[in-house]
């Protein structure tokens, strides 16, 4: 049975009652409490305290503070008046208990009320996250694809200024080659009339030491002249062009199949023409720069700059030139987990070991690294079972790796503390 409190006290003005009612020796918290317009309860076993209110009050407005074992009500009244008692006196038992009834039901009312709205206000909430996720969303990506046309300028520019350096740097050459044929050319003809000078003195001299004959020896004399008559005139200068049959292969044209080089020439032109046609992009490049290897490498000096945008772009045109080469992936896949593009790093990743098959002990290096840089992306994404799989894989292909067993022993950490800890 409970311990009804009939020690309370309570007083009024106009507009509030002011009611303390005391708790000794148990503790009392809010959920003990229940308030409604016209009814009072306070139930902390054994004690129990109810009122039915002589007049409505306020109950939004109305507190309750708890304090050394007593409850301190002040009740706003809806109505300003006096109250002549605080609770209703000789009220029958049906109405005291309707009154007990609708007390319950409007505080349930309340309640789904103030579910609602919170469920409400909560939704609400949510939108508005979602907006400014949304929103930084939208800037971020302006922002990455700011830094990309930046990047691709900077690119361009770059590579402008290298095929003016190259221009100017083979215009230098020509100049030089053409100089050095010019000198050549005016020794050799300083040397021809050298010699032509030589010739013509040499049979002056001859003329001169012939001797002097007598008069009965001027027949002699006759075929001296036509002797010396008799010599041939100096041959002219001239040059003789010499043109020699242009061939890509190093080897000579006796040594060669003409027919199997031909046709392996129809083929990369072919190629190179269909894709030139479908790769916009490559348009602006000289012959030179649409060289995968080349494009490599600049990729590779951007990335140890740290400009790992940019190395992006060069190896996005390498592989657009040949997409069977697995270091462009390998080398990409390094840049995207550099920048957290982890789904990009994992696909580049598994592009790399499809092109790395079937393996052999020339690919083992780069098998690991494709393992890794999967495995690793992986784990950033918190799939930590399939980033497990793949350094499994990697340790199998290089077991003495202390790293890759350290890494693999921290992946299973993690994934059996997940699993204790649901």
């Amino acid at each position: 049975m409970p311990v009804w409190v009939r020690d309370y006290s309570w007083r009024q003005t106009d507009t509030a009652v002011f009611l303390s009612v005391p708790m000794r020796g148990v503790r009392v918290t809010q959920a003990n409490i229940f308030c409604t317009d016209q009814y009072l309860k306070v139930n902390v076993p054994p004690f129990l305290f109810e009122a039915i209110l002589y007049a409505p009050v306020d109950d939004t407005s109305s507190t309750a503070k708890i304090r050394n074992e007593t409850i301190f009500f002040t009740l706003y009244k809806k109505e300003v008046a006096m109250w002549e008692s605080l609770v209703m006196e000789n009220g029958d038992k049906e109405k005291m208990q309707r009154i007990r009834e609708n007390a319950v039901i409007k505080a349930q009312e309340k309640a789904d009320e103030e579910e609602k709205s919170k469920a409400v206000t909560k939704r609400e909430h949510k939108k508005l996250a979602l907006e400014a996720t949304m929103k930084l969303e939208e800037t971020e990506r302006k922002r990455i694809e700011n830094l990309k046309e930046e990047e691709r300028k900077k690119v361009t520019e770059e590579l402008e200024i290298w095929k003016e350096k190259q221009r100017n740097e083979e215009k230098q050459r020509r100049i030089q080659s053409e100089e050095k044929i010019h000198r050549e050319r005016k020794l050799i003809e300083e040397k021809k009339k050298s010699e032509i000078n030589k010739t013509l003195t040499a049979g002056t001299s001859q003329a001169r030491s012939i001797p002097t004959r007598g008069a009965g020896s001027s027949g002699s004399i006759f075929s001296e002249k036509l002797k010396e008559e008799s010599f041939p005139a100096p041959r002219s200068a001239g040059t003789i062009q010499i043109n020699f049959t242009s061939r890509v292969f190093p080897t000579a044209l006796r040594e060669s199949r003409v027919a199997e080089e031909e046709e392996w020439l129809h083929k990369q032109a072919e190629a190179r023409r269909e894709m030139n046609a479908n790769f916009s992009e490559l348009k602006d490049l000289n012959e030179e720069e649409k060289n995968p290897d080349w494009l490599k490498d600049k990729g590779n000096k951007m990335f140890a700059t740290g400009n790992y945008l940019a190395a992006v772009n060069a190896y996005n045109l390498a592989i657009l030139l040949n997409n069977k080469i697995p270091v462009l992936y390998l080398n990409r896949a390094a840049c995207h987990l550099k920048l957290r593009n982890l789904h990009k790093t994992i696909e580049d990743s598994s592009k790399a070991l499809e092109l790395l098959l079937p393996p052999v002990p020339d690919n083992v290096d780069a098998r690991v690294k494709a393992y890794v840089r999967r495995g690793t992306a992986f784990c950033h994404l918190e799939l930590y079972a399939e980033g497990l799989q793949d350094y499994d894989a990697a340790l199998k292909i290089d077991p003495t790796n202390k790293t890759l067993k350290q890494d693999a022993e921290k992946i299973q950490h993690i994934i059996q503390g997940t699993a204790q800890d649901s």
